[in-house]
């Protein structure tokens, strides 16, 4: 099988990516990828042939291995990878979508490329929780199909076309538990490290749009009391000086204000 694409996949998505989610590429390209293929699928590689029952019904061998190992671990360890990775192109589609677009415009309508925003930023969060939820239901799917995380040595069939209850021998036992520790020990990391990053972009961007909002208001609040104080000036200076005519009046013996008769 060829990882090519899905490894240019990764390292395309790696340019976009935050410090976690570049460890979190790391993690899938080095510890699930490059193991899944230098070693894992040589180890499940002839597991049927390999399986043995102190009986030679004819079928009954089958039977057993199908009863037992519904699917194959390897193959499922394949599908868990493609399948984490899938959401992934989804960031790859957006980036396309706005290089197509800036092409398209002949203009640059994009601050930072190549770093996450607006729309961008709401695509990379749907990937990391689909890429989460593919973690989960894999590793809930691994728990039931194989009765726990468990490898036996011997197990025991009594599934039709076997006549009695046979002895089943599983090969290399010990080295495909240690295999399935590292597969579920990489997986719970994986959902770690995407939580976390999901976390951390919510919190970033949350604290960054409160951020932008309490200075916008500010500055608003702040110039509409300089516009109101600019009002108040112009107006007292388009009324003019108050002049009081009582000043003006000669005071008569009394104290008080002299009348002023009409001329005749």
């Amino acid at each position: 099988m060829s990882w090519a694409f899905l490894r240019d996949l990764l390292s395309g998505v790696n340019k976009y990516s935050t410090g976690i989610g570049r460890i979190w590429v790391a993690v899938v390209f080095i510890f699930r990828l490059l193991v899944y293929v230098a070693a894992a699928e040589n180890i499940w590689k002839y597991e049927h042939d390999e399986f043995e029952c102190n009986i030679k019904q004819p079928g009954c061998e089958n039977v057993c291995f199908d009863h037992f190992f519904p699917v194959s671990h390897i193959r499922l360890w394949a599908l868990q990878l493609i399948l984490v990775s899938t959401p992934s192109l989804l960031v790859v589609f957006h980036v396309a979508y706005r290089e197509n677009r800036e092409k398209k415009h002949n203009q640059k309508l994009y601050k930072s490329p190549g770093e996450i925003d607006g729309g961008l930023l709401y695509t990379y969060l749907i990937s990391l929780v689909l890429k989460t939820g593919f973690e989960i239901v894999f590793l809930i799917l691994f728990y039931k199909l194989y009765n726990g995380f468990q490898i036996p040595h011997l197990v025991k069939c009594d599934v039709r076309p076997c006549p009695n209850t046979v002895d089943c021998y599983i090969s290399k036992p010990t080295e495909k538990m240690i295999f399935l520790y590292f597969l579920v020990a990489t997986s719970c990391l994986c959902i770690v490290l995407n939580l976390s990053e999901l976390s951390y972009l919510i919190c970033k961007y949350s604290v960054k749009c409160y951020l932008k909002r309490y200075t916008k208001k500010h500055r608003g609040s702040t110039s509409d009391c300089h516009k109101s104080g600019t009002i108040s000036h112009r107006r007292a200076a388009a009324a003019g000086p108050v002049h009081d005519s009582s000043l003006s009046l000669p005071l008569n013996a009394e104290g008080g204000h002299e009348k002023i008769s009409p001329l005749t």
